[in-house]
């Protein structure tokens, strides 16, 4: 009995977010519902082959975890074993689109080994149950695996731990 509601459980909150070791659902975002800065369509099944670090972005929270991030670049990973990709939750915000698309290209010029992404509908809340209006921040392995995930401000403990968590993944 103990057995089979926990495995009920499991599969209920699997339909609710996402699973550490597991591959998230695909999702692609494109035409109305977003794309990269380029105006091309962004697909999750990207994130394999490398680490990647996913910022699921409010852009009234933008600066929340601005420590990591500076951390992040610091470390200065080799582009060929790591990306990092910013999805910005444009329907979380009061600012106008072309205000914030035009931030965009310009981060993307500032950063081009970093993917820029616009998700106009929540797309990423509604099929990956991430937070909304807040700063998510995921990290998946080679694997396209989800290997950590957390909602609102890092603090400095956790960015260590991240950083070692993202290394360890790009030595393996």
């Amino acid at each position: 009995m103990k057995k089979t509601f926990l495995s009920l459980l499991l599969s209920f909150s699997a339909l609710f977010g996402l699973t550490l070791g597991q591959t998230p659902p695909s999702v692609v975002l494109e035409g109305k519902n977003g794309g990269k800065v380029d105006g091309t369509p962004w697909s999750s099944s990207m994130l394999k082959g490398k680490v990647y670090v996913l910022f699921y972005v409010d852009p009234d929270k933008r600066d929340l975890n601005e420590a990591f991030a500076e951390a992040l670049r610091a470390r200065q990973f080799s582009h060929d074993k790591y990306t990092s990709v910013a999805i910005i939750n444009m329907a979380a915000t009061w600012m106008p689109n072309f205000a914030i698309e035009a931030k965009l290209r310009a981060k993307q010029k500032k950063y081009p080994h970093a993917i820029y992404v616009r998700d106009k509908k929540k797309v990423l809340v509604k099929k990956w149950a991430l937070e909304d209006n807040n700063y998510d921040i995921l990290v998946f392995n080679k694997k396209g695996e989800l290997i950590f995930q957390h909602s609102g401000k890092l603090k400095n403990d956790q960015i260590d731990k991240v950083l070692s968590l993202i290394q360890h993944n790009i030595d393996k």
